[in-house]
C-alpha cells in the first residue's frame, strides 16, 4: 500500500511508529477493559487494536496525497526539455490520483522578460496538460508567484538565523574576487568562511549596525563538514555526497529582498505540501543543498522524494539540446513560435510547424523512458496507465527529431480524412483554389500516407486542383517517347467514350484497350500520368482521372499532346 501510494521510507517509519504508539495504548488499556467486561477477552482487545492500527493507516496514506509541481522561471520560451518535464510530472500525477501544480519562480527580476508567462501557459493548452492549482488556476496554496511571497521566505530566513543554520555575510564583489586570487580554487565554506566579513566574525552590535547603515548582504547557509548526505532518488537510487564539497550557498540577499531558487524552492515545496519532486538531472547536484535546508528546518519527515529525468542531447548523443541545434538542423525546440520582445528574434514552434500536440506529447515521453513493451503509439490516456517513474534512463536521452517527424505522420494516419480536410481546407483556399469540402476529403483520402505535415499536401497534390503549366523534363526524357502523342490521342477517344467515369468504369476498358492494342502498359500509364500530372508522381492513375472528370482529363490530355508533340 505504501508503495502504490509513492510514499517513501521517511513516511512508512511515521504511519508506523504512529501506529505502535496507539497500539501501546490500547495495550495499557486492554486490563481495564476486560476486567469491566466480563465479556470481553484479550482477542477482542487485540482486535479493536488491530482495526485502529488498520484505520490510521488508511487515513494517514488518505492525508499525504500526491502533489507535484512545475515551476518554470518567466524568462523566455519554454524548451522542450521542460516540456518534457512538466509532461512526466503530469503523468506521475494522475496516475496516482494527485494534483499538478504551477508555480512561477520570478525570483530572478533582472531575467524578467515580458510574454513569457502567457506563452507557457498557452503552451501546456495547446499541449493538453492540465494543471489543478496554480498561478492563473488558484487553489489553497498560494500565492502561487514568488515575487508575492516575499513575507513568508523572510520569516523562515530568520528561521534560519535563529537557529544558527545561516549566517549574513558583508562580503562585495572585490572583496570576493580579490580571495579568489589568492586562495586557488576558492570556495566559501567551513574552511574559509572565518577569513571572511560575516556574523561569524563579526559582533552583533557591528551586524547591526552595517545593516541599519544600508549596508548590501546576503544570508549564507552554514553548512558543517563531515556529513554524509543521501539523496534517495527514485530513478538514480542512493546517492551519496559529503558535506565537504559543499560551499555555503547564498539563500537571500537584501538588494531585492528575494531569496535564491534554493530557500524559495524548500519553503514552497514544503508548504504547498509537494510528495515528489521530479526534475532535470541538472539539479542533481543541488539535491544534497535541499536535503540539507530540509533538516535544518526540521522538516525531513516531510521532505519530498527526488526524481532526477534524463538530459535531453544534441541528435549527435553529445552535449546538452540547444536552440542552435534546432537552428542548425532545422527542428523547433520550443512548443510554440516566440517572438524575443527585446530583439524581435522569431524562434520556430512546434504548432507553427505542423504538429499535433498528442504527436509531440508521444514523441517526448518516449524520450528518456520505455515502457518495457514494442508499443510506440500511446493516447494521452494510455500514457497515464503505462508510465513508471523508475523506468526512466539514468544516461541522457538523444534527440531524435526525425523520430518526432514520424510520430506526427502516423497520426495524421490515424486521425479520420474529415479531419484532415479540415486543416487542408484553409491551405487549398489560400491558393486561390475554390474546392467543396467533399473534394479535399477526396485529395486527403489518397494522399495523406505520403505526409509528416498537413503543410506538405499542397506541395504534392495541387495538380487535383490546377492544371499543370510546365511539364518536368526529366520526366519526359525518360517517360515520353516518339509514339506517346499518338497513343496519347488513342486513349484520349477510349476515354471520350466512357460513360462510367469512375475507377471502375474505366480501369477493365483502358485496360482491354492497351491489351488489344498490344501497347506496353508501363509507356501508356507513365505517359498520361504525365498529361495529367506534369510530372511522375501522385496516386493510381484511374484515381486521378476520375476525380479530375472527363472534361477535364481530355483537356489536360490534349493540352500535353500539343505542347509536348
Amino acid at each position: 500500500l505504501v508503495r502504490s501510494r509513492g510514499l517513501g521510507d521517511v513516511y512508512k517509519r511515521q504511519i508506523y511508529c504512529f501506529v505502535n504508539v496507539i497500539t501501546s495504548c490500547c495495550n495499557l488499556l486492554r486490563n481495564p477493559l476486560t476486567t469491566c467486561e466480563n465479556t470481553k477477552n484479550i482477542a477482542d482487545s487485540q482486535k479493536k487494536a488491530l482495526i485502529l492500527q488498520e484505520n490510521i493507516i488508511f487515513k494517514t496514506m488518505a492525508e499525504r496525497n500526491v502533489r507535484v509541481r512545475f515551476a518554470p522561471s518567466p524568462t523566455g520560451p519554454l524548451h522542450i526539455g521542460g516540456v518534457r518535464t512538466a509532461l512526466y510530472n503530469y503523468l506521475f500525477a494522475r496516475q496516482h490520483g494527485g494534483k499538478l501544480i504551477f508555480r512561477i519562480e520570478d525570483t530572478d527580476s533582472n531575467r524578467f522578460v515580458p510574454g513569457a508567462e502567457e506563452y507557457i501557459l498557452d503552451s501546456f493548452d495547446w499541449l493538453g496538460i492540465k494543471y489543478d492549482e496554480g498561478v492563473s488556476f488558484g487553489g489553497e496554496h498560494g500565492p502561487y508567484r514568488q515575487s508575492e511571497r516575499r513575507d513568508i521566505y523572510k520569516k523562515y530566513v530568520n528561521q534560519l538565523l535563529e537557529a544558527g543554520k545561516a549566517y549574513i555575510a558583508f562580503d562585495t564583489p572585490e572583496e570576493l574576487d580579490a580571495k579568489r586570487k589568492e586562495i586557488e580554487n576558492f570556495q566559501y565554506d567551513a574552511h574559509t568562511r572565518l577569513q571572511m566579513r560575516n556574523s561569524l566574525t563579526m559582533s552583533k552590535e557591528e551586524v547591526e549596525s552595517l545593516i541599519e547603515d544600508g549596508q548590501q548582504y546576503v544570508v549564507r547557509f552554514k553548512i558543517e563538514p563531515g556529513e554524509e548526505v543521501h539523496v534517495n532518488d527514485m530513478i538514480r537510487g542512493d546517492v551519496c555526497i559529503k558535506s565537504d564539497i559543499l560551499d555555503d550557498k547564498v539563500l537571500f540577499k537584501s538588494a531585492d529582498e528575494l531569496p535564491t531558487y534554493h530557500l524559495a524552492n524548500i519553503v514552497d515545496d514544503h508548504l504547498m505540501e509537494i510528495s515528489h519532486v521530479i526534475r532535470g538531472e541538472e539539479w542533481l547536484p543541488s539535491a544534497p543543498l535541499h536535503v540539507l535546508l530540509y533538516r535544518a528546518f526540521g522538516w525531513e519527515d516531510s521532505m519530498p522524494r527526488f526524481a532526477h529525468l534524463p538530459l535531453l542531447l544534441k541528435p549527435e548523443g553529445k552535449g546538452k539540446l540547444s536552440k542552435r541545434d534546432g537552428d542548425r538542423l532545422g527542428f523547433p525546440v520550443f512548443p510554440l513560435e516566440w517572438h524575443d520582445p527585446k530583439t524581435g528574434e522569431v524562434s520556430s514552434g512546434y504548432r507553427e510547424s505542423g504538429y499535433f500536440p498528442e504527436a509531440v506529447v508521444n514523441f517526448l515521453a518516449l524520450l528518456g523512458w520505455n515502457p518495457g513493451t514494442e508499443q510506440e503509439l500511446f493516447s494521452l490516456e494510455e500514457l497515464v496507465k503505462a508510465f513508471d517513474i523508475t523506468k526512466c534512463s539514468k544516461s541522457g536521452a538523444k534527440f531524435d527529431y526525425q523520430k518526432g517527424m514520424w510520430f506526427n505522420h502516423e497520426y495524421i494516419l490515424q486521425k479520420s480524412d474529415d479531419e484532415i480536410a479540415q486543416l487542408f481546407a484553409p491551405i487549398v483556399a489560400n491558393n486561390g483554389v475554390e474546392a467543396t469540402m467533399e473534394q479535399v476529403t477526396q485529395v486527403v483520402h489518397m494522399m495523406k500516407d505520403r505526409v509528416s505535415f498537413v503543410k506538405e499536401l499542397w506541395e504534392l497534390c495541387s495538380f487535383f486542383f490546377i492544371a499543370p503549366t510546365s511539364y518536368d523534363e526529366k520526366t519526359v526524357k525518360k517517360r515520353w517517347k516518339e509514339y506517346s502523342a499518338q497513343q496519347m490521342s488513342e486513349l484520349a477517344d477510349v476515354l471520350e467514350g466512357i460513360e462510367d467515369f469512375s475507377v471502375e468504369g474505366q480501369e477493365p476498358i483502358v485496360l482491354k484497350w492497351v491489351e488489344d492494342k498490344g501497347y506496353k502498359l508501363g509507356d501508356i500509364m507513365n505517359a498520361f500520368r504525365l498529361t495529367l500530372v506534369g510530372i511522375g508522381k501522385g496516386p493510381g492513375m484511374f484515381d486521378i482521372s476520375a476525380f479530375l472528370g472527363k472534361e477535364e482529363t481530355l483537356k489536360r490530355m490534349h493540352k500535353a499532346i500539343e505542347v509536348l508533340g
